[in-house]
């Protein structure tokens, strides 16, 4: 019960800086979240709400990497295990307590796609002072990759530009 309103309170905290962060236009320029081990930056404009992970209703004939649909907050989205897709390999099955800190993070409204990313990890919110170095793209990574961060702790972050996400045509193309 303690870890459900730890939970709760982090959510809240996180949707509040979040708001105060498109409100206000602080620093902060990215959500940073944890997938299959890596790292990766969703642009905050481009980002929707969190959710926590909650069970899909399968779709036949559907890529593996899309795990079906799911009702949030009144509205059906489309889910798409991040890592995944990015791998292009089957989704990891995950553990009871790494379902706990799953996470759906919807795309923004504005990109018009009913859908949401699973996640592994919440990560926090990030700016540019958080990173030490930054690079391109590496070579052969998809469109929808941006710039690579180093953070002072040598970890890699990989930015995904989401609104590119959205519009290529294999993530639009569920059907297996």
């Amino acid at each position: 019960m303690a870890n459900r309103e730890a939970l709760r309170e982090l959510q809240s905290r996180l949707a509040s800086r979040l708001q105060a962060a498109r409100t206000e236009g602080v620093q902060a320029s990215w959500l940073a979240v944890e997938s299959a081990g890596k790292k990766y930056l969703f642009p905050l404009a481009q980002s929707g709400e969190i959710f926590p992970y909650a069970a899909t209703q399968p779709v036949p004939y559907t890529r593996e990497w899309f795990l079906g649909v799911a009702n949030l907050r009144g509205g059906l989205y489309g889910v798409v295990d991040l890592a995944s897709f990015v791998a292009g390999r089957a989704p990891q099955q995950r553990s009871d307590a790494g379902r706990a800190e799953s996470r759906l993070i919807a795309l923004n409204a504005l990109l018009e796609v009913n859908c949401a990313l699973l996640i592994d990890r919440l990560a926090g919110l990030r700016n540019l002072d958080a990173f030490s170095s930054s690079s391109e793209a590496p070579e052969g990574s998809p469109d929808y990759f941006g710039s690579g961060y180093t953070d002072a702790s040598g970890a890699y972050w990989q930015e995904i530009n989401l609104q590119s996400l959205a519009q290529q045509p294999q993530f639009l193309s569920i059907s297996a």
